[in-house]
């Protein structure tokens, strides 16, 4: 509940003079810099209390008495709070001086607070839903658009994270971010472990043996075991390469067991994610460079991952299990998926890190080409009366449900803001 309360100062929702509990005037010039770490809430809020010009700290309290209970008395960082805000004035606040800290009364309007009480109810799913009729179409499209923006922001974050981890290698860098991509989610960890695992300078050097590839990529995914499929001479032609080849350059696999094969269709498997993984390798990995080539042209782009598995691949799911009419390359839906997860994201963060700011909108507008995402979050939003039209808008309601709906931020939302702007009026 405190929370609404610093929503209420910060955003003054609730006007900006106020009386005190003693009758005297408060105008807030400005409310501050909100705190989430220790001390007051507020810092360096600007007050005018009387008509004189104060600069200083603010603390909220649902109730006035919590001060004690929060044990402000003594500590030092609230020396200098020049206003008391609470819910429920049932204490004074005394200063060393004996002096009283001046104190106003925050009232929640009833409709305020069943709007907020109807927005905090639940959780996970949209709880704004019956408002949303009511949002003006402006709000809506800044919004979405903001969130878009959030959301490949924040994707670029992770990409510069991983590209400090390899000592500012973007080659390799893009070798993770693929492999992380062909997961699809479900084997996203695992995939990157495994790219993790074993350093691309070697599967260069092996980048002419599509076979060699392979055995390292499933050898280093812990699924090479000569004690099994004894009859597939594939799979025990694999085995004897992994040894030889882990052996020469010191190799661990991963623990068995990282890999999830419910709620997936067999040609979505991870051997055969595996396989594609290893076929974008022979002849060598650039796909950093051709991704570059192509900023700026959405079908380009999607086009760089008309990925497939070749021989074994062709007719197997998985080890020692043939089967016939199996897709190949990756479809359509999954090239587009790279596309947004993957090759945007690293380029983003290509561009934030150069420092160019053109490549940085070129990707932005590459967004507004792809088609939308089809999921179980955007068809919910379509329910809504939602129109998703590009990957840009998908991602912005991804982005809204995510971090936002499902962490119960709805005062952070603008959303929610405007609804309950409404109803404190």
């Amino acid at each position: 509940m405190e929370k609404l309360y610093h929503y209420l100062w910060q955003t003054r929702l609730r006007g900006s003079e106020f009386k005190d509990v003693d009758g005297g005037s408060i105008e807030v010039v400005d409310p501050g810099i909100h705190n989430h770490d220790s001390g007051p809430d507020f810092f360096n809020s600007k007050l005018k209390i009387n008509g004189v010009e104060w600069i200083g700290n603010v603390e909220i309290h649902v109730k006035a008495s919590d001060w004690y209970r929060h044990g402000h008395t003594d500590d030092p960082a609230y020396k200098n709070v020049i206003l008391h805000v609470v819910g429920i004035s049932d204490k004074r606040i005394p200063r060393e001086d004996g002096s009283l800290i001046p104190q106003i009364e925050l009232t929640l309007p009833e409709k305020f607070f069943k709007t907020y009480l109807s927005l905090s109810e639940g959780s996970g799913g949209m709880r704004c839903r019956n408002f949303l009729a009511s949002l003006p179409k402006l709000n809506s499209d800044d919004w979405l658009e903001s969130l878009s923006i959030e959301r490949l922001q924040a994707k670029a974050e992770r990409v510069k994270d991983i590209y400090q981890q390899t000592d500012g290698d973007w080659d390799q860098t893009c070798f993770i971010l693929l492999a992380r991509g062909l997961g699809f989610g479900l084997n996203g960890d695992p995939f990157e472990m495994l790219a993790k695992s074993i350093p691309l300078r070697i599967l260069h050097h092996h980048s002419d043996n599509l076979f060699q590839l392979e055995a390292l990529l499933f050898g280093q995914a812990a699924m090479l075991d000569a004690t099994q499929f004894m009859f597939d001479e594939y799979f025990q032609a694999l085995c004897r390469e992994y040894y030889f080849l882990a052996r020469k350059y010191g190799l661990k696999p991963l623990r068995p067991g990282l890999w999830k094969y419910s709620r997936t269709r067999p040609q979505n498997f991870p051997h055969r994610r595996i396989a594609i993984l290893g076929n974008s390798l022979f002849g060598g990995f650039s796909l950093f460079s051709r991704l570059l080539d192509k900023i700026g042209r959405a079908e380009e782009l999607e086009n760089l991952f008309e990925m497939e598995a070749e021989g074994y691949w062709k007719n197997h799911y998985s080890f020692d299990t043939e089967a016939h009419q199996v897709p190949t390359a990756l479809s359509y839906p999954s090239r587009v998926l790279l596309t947004i997860n993957t090759a945007l994201p690293l380029l983003y963060a290509y561009a934030s890190t150069t420092g160019n700011r053109e490549l940085g909108e070129k990707i932005v507008a590459v967004l507004e080409e792809l088609p939308a995402e089809n999921n179980a979050i955007i068809r919910d939003w379509e329910n809504l009366g939602f129109k998703v039209k590009d990957a840009s808008r998908s991602q912005a309601l991804i982005q809204l449900k995510k971090e936002y709906c499902e962490k119960n931020k709805c005062i952070y939302c603008r959303f929610g803001h405007h609804f309950l702007r409404k109803s404190a009026l």
